[in-house]
């Protein structure tokens, strides 16, 4: 019998979920698992079967760096293929991420794309929150972090990214208030970047207050 890449387990027992096959389907960096079930509706009746297909890749950090002292943040900007396939433009304006490695504490995970992506160190973290971003379509959990950085002047800054992944990465650093204008414009065109600032909107007067004292 072949086995199971580690990266696609078997989705666990519940009591609204009636499986009837569970397959593999791709192997490559993030399997594809192909998934014929029913599911309990309200009324406790069961579905028709629904066959699904879930791309696998697991949990993944976001990460917002904050300069509390100075009212400012950084972004990264970098090409994103899937992006341009949206008909986006292909320089995507977003936070440090990345996934987090089996058995990885998801801060310590945040602090290493930071300062891979970004060339920042932090010195306190503060958890947003955990949310899927396409529930429908991957199990993909993304752990949310405000971190503590000191900043310089707003502007472009480094590039950075890790050569053996092909990646580059651009720093932006810029004054609080300008960025979250961008997001309310409808200027951050991906999800994770829109949730940090708008979680920073709502708790920079905190944060100033607790981690300047």
């Amino acid at each position: 019998m072949k086995a199971r890449p580690a990266k696609a387990p078997v989705v666990p027992p519940h009591p609204l979920y009636v499986p009837e096959s569970d397959d593999v389907v791709w192997e490559g960096r993030f399997p594809l698992q192909k998934v014929r079930f029913r599911y309990r509706r309200f009324d406790g009746s069961l579905s028709a079967p629904v066959n699904w297909e879930m791309w696998r890749r697991g949990d993944a950090v976001a990460i917002l760096p904050y300069d509390p002292w100075n009212h400012r943040i950084a972004m990264i900007e970098q090409f994103r293929l899937p992006m341009l396939a949206a008909g986006e433009h292909p320089i995507s304006r977003e936070v440090p991420a990345g996934l987090v490695e089996p058995g990885e504490d998801p801060g310590t995970c945040g602090l290493r794309e930071l300062r891979e992506e970004a060339g920042l160190e932090a010195d306190i973290l503060a958890g947003m929150g955990s949310y899927m971003l396409a529930q429908g379509a991957t199990d993909e959990r993304v752990h949310f972090f405000a971190a503590r950085v000191r900043l310089p002047e707003p502007g472009e800054g480094s590039i950075l990214g890790l050569e053996s992944e092909s990646e580059e990465t651009r720093v932006l650093v810029l004054g609080a208030e300008e960025a979250f204008g961008m997001m309310a414009r409808n200027e951050i065109r991906n999800a994770c970047g829109a949730i940090s600032l708008l979680w920073l909107q709502l708790n920079a007067p905190r944060l100033r207050q607790e981690w300047t004292a």
